[in-house]
């Protein structure tokens, strides 16, 4: 079954999906976050003008640091964790 019909036939379920989306989706956090990572990508040149980068918090040693990255789908920072490169057998 798709999703739309399934909301279609269940307007609950509907209504409890659009309460959760939009405390998801307006989350003060993650804004105050893009906006800080867009202001620095203003400020090094790079927002906009297509070279592929992305601002980007990273953990190191402890503290947050901002960074460039290379964009693609997820930008999650999991690729960097020892278990995933056995993972995908890249000792």
């Amino acid at each position: 079954m798709k999703t739309s019909q399934y909301y279609k036939d269940n307007p609950e379920a509907y209504a409890k999906k659009k309460l959760y989306d939009k405390k998801y989706n307006s989350s003060e956090k993650a804004t105050k976050k893009r906006t800080k990572l867009n202001k620095f990508n203003r400020q090094k040149g790079t927002y906009g003008n297509g070279d592929n980068l992305d601002a980007c918090e990273k953990k190191y040693k402890n503290k947050i640091r901002i960074m460039f990255c290379k964009r693609r789908k997820n930008r999650a920072d999991n690729n960097d964790m020892p278990g995933d490169k056995r993972a995908r057998g890249k000792n």
